[in-house]
């Protein structure tokens, strides 16, 4: 069984972190519609001898290992809308090659970056798993204050994601030395830059640990497709008064690199198929 995972970033150089975490083979590029770029991996069963060669001699296949994990990486774009279709994009052409099937494209979906960490929860190089995915800021202004869809009667605004997973890959990267938080993800499409603002997040969304902008149109799409979905960021910044020389996103980068790394050879060759 190859357990199949779809990771999901806003631009290339996370998705270059991601892909030099797991050091899969590959990568193999697969072009979808509206300019859109897979990068396929795979952990080196039937893998070319000079792609075999460069994956690291505990990622090799083995008899037992063969053909266990196949990884694409997406680079959907900044924001909530523009990664909701790219998303769906990447869904909608791997549905159309399993046709015929009733397994879903595939196992999990990860919207994986950087982000802005709540200083109190999520410090500076620390990585955020998602407890839930939240669009904190989906709703309606009101004179009596913020309304979410939910209360105004229609949509969501919230992915909870299993706490099973969450806790699968809070104890590999506990065991991989990485200092992580497990928390609400915040989906925003203005990232904070103001005390005020971060107060009010925080008051809104009690637990919060991180603020990004794609989350929660990566879970939009996953749960068209009844596809499990989790977020995993790195903090490259604190949310609050916009300050850039205080940004770490070379060292978030790193860090990014390093939880796929733990997870890639603990929770993604250990999923239940779908």
């Amino acid at each position: 069984m190859v357990h199949r995972i779809l990771i999901v970033t806003a631009v290339a150089a996370e998705a270059d972190s991601v892909t030099a975490g797991l050091g899969l083979g590959g990568p193999e590029l697969l072009p979808l519609p509206g300019g859109l770029v897979l990068r396929r991996h795979t952990d080196g069963a039937g893998a070319a001898p000079e792609r075999a060669a460069r994956i690291p001699v505990d990622l090799r296949a083995t008899p037992e290992r063969a053909a266990r994990l196949r990884v694409d990486v997406l680079v959907g774009g900044v924001g909530p809308a523009a990664v909701a279709a790219a998303t769906a994009t990447a869904l909608a052409c791997a549905s159309l090659t399993e046709a015929g099937t009733d397994a879903a494209p595939y196992d999990l979906i990860v919207s994986a970056g950087i982000a802005g960490g709540f200083p109190s929860l999520a410090p500076l190089g620390s990585v955020v798993v998602s407890a839930s995915v939240v669009a904190a800021d989906l709703g309606a202004q009101t004179p009596d204050g913020y309304l979410t869809v939910e209360e105004l009667g229609f949509g969501r605004s919230a992915h909870p994601v299993p706490a099973a997973l969450t806790g699968r890959i809070a104890a590999a990267l506990d065991a991989g030395g990485q200092a992580h938080t497990v928390g609400p993800v915040l989906t925003v499409s203005t990232v904070t830059g103001t005390a005020a603002r971060a107060a009010e997040l925080a008051d809104r969304h009690p637990g919060a640990a991180a603020e990004a902008m794609e989350g929660f149109g990566v879970a939009e799409a996953a749960a068209a497709y009844g596809v499990p979905v989790v977020e995993i960021r790195a903090v490259s910044n604190a949310v609050g008064p916009r300050d850039r020389a205080a940004w770490r996103i070379g060292e978030a980068l790193e860090a990014l690199g390093h939880a796929f790394r733990v997870l890639g050879k603990t929770v993604f060759v250990e999923l239940e198929p779908s």
